[in-house]
């Protein structure tokens, strides 16, 4: 028995309780490109909830799921939760595209930009205050490896330079229509990595590498990066603004679930009999396995077959 998470595990769906799922919404849909979609099945929702949630992704795929809750309060900057959630878009054009719509629609939200070797990112917030990295990935036969490590970095990336090379006339057409006359889209992302604030690093450690079964990717004193089947990272978890945070209210306004996807239900067995074996508290209803890291994140897992 393996206590590592399968090669194929890859990250689904944040859902995201929110106060105006209206601007929200707009924000995710019109400023970052994404489709609004019907609520998957196994969300379980009664129609007051569907009427209560809006689902964004690309081609059918869940990649932001909204929950309108308006009397929860406001998590503290210090508290720990999400930092943000990343799409990995599958090419610098489709990048460039929605770098360019949320430009147009939605400027002061762009908090900065940066080349990490291994990817060239670009980071917002979004009208609640939810981080968000939009990014694509450099080729994995150009990454750099040092036992195990991978070689990543914090590099100046011009935005505009970078729409200059890689926005194409039809992502330019695209981004001056008006967002209600704008064709969908291609597939083209996915929720490449979920970043969460934490109050420390060795105990996230033990969590997601000694528990949870993620390979450790890159660290420092402030922050841990891990992922399943030599992907540069899954997860990452920081300290930057949460150190010594204990855990989280159980509801606030931002995140609710980060989603985890792994090939078979016997991955969802191995890994629920894993936690069970460090003590982490689970539910399973034989199709999700429920659980909470220590600073009550909540995290699902699912099979794909």
């Amino acid at each position: 028995m393996t206590d590592l998470l399968a090669p194929e595990t890859s990250m689904q769906a944040v859902t995201l309780h929110v106060a105006d799922l209206d601007l929200m919404t707009r924000y995710y849909r019109d400023a970052l490109l994404l489709h609004e979609l019907q609520a998957p099945e196994e969300l379980g929702l009664t129609p007051a909830e569907l009427a209560e949630t809006a689902v964004l992704g690309r081609g059918g795929r869940p990649l932001v799921i909204l929950r309108r809750r308006p009397g929860l309060p406001r998590p503290a900057r210090g508290e720990a939760g999400l930092f943000h959630t990343a799409v990995l878009f599958d090419g610098a054009p489709a990048l460039a595209a929605a770098l360019a719509a949320v430009a147009t629609t939605a400027p002061s939200t762009f908090t900065g930009s940066a080349d990490h070797l291994v990817s060239e990112a670009f980071y917002f917030t979004d009208p609640e205050g939810n981080g968000v990295e939009l990014y694509h990935d450099r080729p994995r036969d150009t990454w750099a490896w040092d036992g195990g490590r991978i070689q990543m970095d914090t590099r100046y990336l011009d935005p505009n330079a970078f729409l200059a090379q890689h926005l194409t006339p039809d992502a330019r057409d695209l981004v001056r229509t008006a967002p209600e006359d704008r064709p969908r889209t291609p597939a083209g992302a996915v929720v490449g990595h979920v970043h969460l604030q934490v109050g420390d690093v060795p105990s996230a450690r033990d969590f997601y590498v000694g528990a949870l079964g993620f390979e450790e990717t890159a660290a420092m004193p402030s922050a841990l990066f891990v992922s399943a089947g030599g992907y540069h990272h899954h997860m990452a978890m920081n300290t930057w603004n949460s150190r010594g945070a204990g855990p989280r209210a159980a509801t606030t306004l931002g995140l609710a679930t980060v989603g985890i996807e792994v090939p078979t239900t016997e991955d969802v067995a191995a890994l629920r009999d894993r936690l069970t074996r460090a003590g982490v508290a689970t539910a399973d209803d034989g199709a999700t396995l429920r659980f909470d890291d220590p600073w009550n994140n909540h995290l699902e897992v699912r099979a794909t077959a």
